[in-house]
């Protein structure tokens, strides 16, 4: 008896002109959108959530976002950085997390420092420092209240630490920092390299007196060399898809637009932060001639960082619960990264919650006496 052939299942005749038709949709919608992205067309508007300037001094300024169902008091008051614009905070409607906490019921601040010119080369981090004390003044009038939760992102967060040191009278109830890196030297090899090296902030500064914006982009890309290859494998694979495309233009655009830093704070940053370890090791620093020490702060106080954090990743901040003087310190470890922890589903169901759990603790509800 002849050997029985193994049966072949041959494929669905509509499955496969299924198949056909949905990679040339694909296809034509990969060049669309490829066409849209290299026109620079359809870029998503950010920084939708309406709001006021309620205070204002050089570039700085500091918003208000409108709301008529606050329901916590005091404010938040989030304190941005110095080297990237804050819209990742209010992206877009429905991915925002400004829009989240005020929907929450909180009032919600943001000081924005601004884009540096030649009138801001000399501004150092003592100036900054004090753009936050003006805005806490700023936001208690505003809110009728006597303190606010303070709130400082990234290097925005080490400002914070060193006002709050510096300035212990603050009218400030909480602190918080997201992502701060305390411990320069956690930062990667460029970083170090600034540390070992002779290089100065005046072979980096440009006719403006600052550091350029090109410089610090080139920085981020040091940091994970990599990530330009994958970002495009991504894309190419994606780019049929709206949602990825919209996703895609936020973010890389957002990390692409750097602002200059001001040349008096690069070399404050250098020389203090960079190349000096007492503020991860004795939690102190110079600020403006003075020796402020982050023992002075004591109210409740939380580092918050991303587990998955390529630019400040946790051991940058490792040390910060123990530096501080709170009796109420610790660390609140979230899953993401430098961004995805407040932007994205991921960010919305699991990373925003828990700092709104914190916000909320350190706050009472409107009508509680002050």
């Amino acid at each position: 008896m002849a050997p029985r052939m193994p049966s072949v299942s041959m494929p669905n005749p509509s499955d496969l002109l299924a198949g056909i038709q949905r990679d040339v949709q694909r296809n034509a919608l990969r060049t669309r959108n490829g066409i849209r992205l290299v026109r620079g067309a359809g870029r998503p508007k950010v920084g939708l959530t309406p709001h006021d300037v309620v205070w204002q001094l050089g570039r700085a300024r500091l918003l208000r976002y409108r709301s008529d169902s606050i329901r916590w008091r005091p404010p938040l008051l989030w304190v941005y950085s110095l080297v990237n614009r804050p819209y990742i905070l209010d992206l877009t409607p429905g991915n925002s997390l400004i829009e989240r906490l005020r929907n929450e019921g909180f009032d919600v601040y943001l000081l924005d420092f601004g884009e540096p010119d030649e009138r801001d080369a000399g501004n150092t981090l003592e100036t900054y420092v004090g753009y936050v004390g003006d805005a806490i003044a700023a936001a208690v009038h505003e809110s009728n209240d006597v303190t606010v939760n303070l709130i400082g992102y990234c290097l925005g967060g080490i400002i914070a630490l060193l006002g709050l040191a510096g300035n212990p009278g603050w009218q400030v109830r909480s602190l918080t920092t997201i992502a701060a890196p305390a411990d320069m030297r956690e930062l990667g090899p460029l970083t170090n390299l600034a540390r070992e090296s002779n290089i100065e902030v005046d072979d980096l500064v440009d006719d403006t007196g600052n550091v350029p914006a090109n410089i610090l982009a080139n920085w981020f890309m040091t940091v994970k060399p990599t990530g330009r290859i994958t970002q495009y494998a991504d894309l190419a694979e994606s780019m049929w898809s709206d949602e990825y495309m919209a996703a895609y233009q936020l973010i890389t655009g957002w990390v692409a637009d750097q602002v200059p830093v001001a040349g008096a704070a690069a070399r404050d940053m250098l020389d203090n932060l960079i190349r000096s370890d007492s503020l991860p090791l004795r939690g102190t620093c110079m600020l403006g001639g003075r020796q402020v020490d982050l023992k002075n702060i004591t109210v409740p106080f939380r580092s918050i960082v991303a587990e998955a954090d390529d630019l400040s990743p946790p051991a940058a901040s490792a040390a910060l619960p123990g530096l501080v003087g709170s009796a109420d310190s610790r660390e609140l470890r979230l899953p993401g990264g430098h961004v995805g922890l407040m932007v994205g589903r991921s960010a919305h169901k699991r990373s925003i919650p828990l700092m709104i759990e914190f916000f909320a603790s350190c706050s009472e509800p409107i009508g509680s006496a002050p």
